[in-house]
Formats: structure tokens, sequence, C-alpha cells
């Protein structure tokens, strides 16, 4: 009996928040910058492959990195960040939401994404 379910436990997601380095400034609203990497990336209403696309930003967007997590899926670790950033056509002009961390080149300021963005951008 605790073997089944030991085994129902390990089919659903598990989900864990990474915290930043204690040496982050505890005022910061975010814990870094990035730039997109791929071609386009949908941004989601949640970390996981079960959330609803919001919307999609193309390589060399930037984005303020507001939170990281680690989800696990029958064994298998990915990484997610929730993003935000300019985006026509939002209420706003600004999306919020989810991205698979490795579309995303992570810098720890502001000048350093925004040098890589327009690099990446023709």
């Amino acid at each position: 009996m605790f073997m089944a379910l030991l085994c129902s436990c390990a089919k659903g997601q598990e989900e864990s928040p990474l915290e930043p380095p204690p040496t982050d400034p505890l005022a910061r609203d975010s814990i870094g910058y990035g730039v997109v990497n791929a071609s386009f990336t949908h941004v989601g209403d949640k970390a996981g492959q079960n959330g609803v696309s919001l919307g999609y930003l193309r390589k060399g967007s930037l984005v303020k990195i507001i939170e990281r997590r680690s989800l696990t899926d029958q064994g298998n670790a990915e990484l997610w960040v929730l993003i935000e950033s300019d985006y026509q056509g939002a209420p706003g002009g600004k999306i919020q939401g989810w991205l698979r961390e490795s579309a995303v080149e992570v810098y720890d300021n502001e000048s350093r994404a925004l040098t890589a963005s327009e690099a990446m951008t023709p």
C-alpha cells in the first residue's frame, strides 16, 4: 500500500521556488535581467507545460526577472522564470508571465542585458 501511495505522488509536478543568493539587496524588485535567446518563445500564465500562452517574445527582447522556480515532472527538473517585459497590445504596454529559463540569457544587471539585447537585435 505504501508503494502505491508513493508511486501515485511521483506522477504530478512538484514545484519549489528558488531563493536568490543571500547577497542580493532585500529592496530589489527583481533578481536580474535577461534577454530572450530563442527566435521566439511563448510567455505562459504559469510555470510548466500546462500554462496558457499570454503572448510571445522574440529574440533580443529584454526582460526583468522577478522570480525563478524549479519544477520537477516525473523526475526531470526544469527551471522557469517569471518575467516582465514591454509588449505592444498588452494592457499598460507590459506583459508578465513565465518562460523556460533555457530561453533566456540571464544577467545580473540591466545594463549588461541591454548591451546583449542590442547585439542580438538586427
